[in-house]
């Protein structure tokens, strides 16, 4: 399976912007694409995917910016994947022939139980913590 870099991008910036989740500053597009090293125009349209998907919002202006629409938790892989791809893995197999059945069968297995991990997995699993953070004992 190939998965796409837009696929990767969506949640590199989705997990950038879990990270300031529940702040009351919103994050610039030029912070986010050099911060997760994304080329700043097709990131443009990743965040219009996804605040069109519900995941995100955005506000015009000196204050503006893009945040997370609810809670990372609350953010299933399978919603970032349908905000994005579409269909990941849309089965367009033929029954014909003495094998087609069973090889589109075995697929739309494969297809069901990839879904249904996607489904377990949520935003705030993908967060990581500011590498430029000192703790001190």
């Amino acid at each position: 399976m190939k998965l796409s870099h837009k696929l990767e991008y969506a949640c590199r910036v989705l997990a950038q912007l879990a990270r300031t989740f529940g702040q009351e500053k919103m994050s610039r597009i030029d912070a986010l694409a050099d911060a997760e090293q994304i080329p700043a125009n097709y990131l443009v349209q990743i965040l219009n995917e996804l605040r069109n998907a519900g995941l995100i919002v955005s506000k015009r202006g000196k204050q503006g910016g893009y945040a997370l629409a609810m809670p990372p938790e609350r953010i299933r892989l399978d919603a970032i994947v349908k905000a994005v791809e579409g269909e990941l893995l849309e089965g367009n197999f033929q029954d014909e022939g003495h094998s087609g059945g069973r090889v589109a069968e075995i697929w739309d297995e494969i297809g069901a139980d990839f879904e249904k991990t996607i489904k377990t997995y949520t935003l705030d699993r993908f967060i990581v913590a500011d590498p430029g953070e000192m703790y001190y004992i």
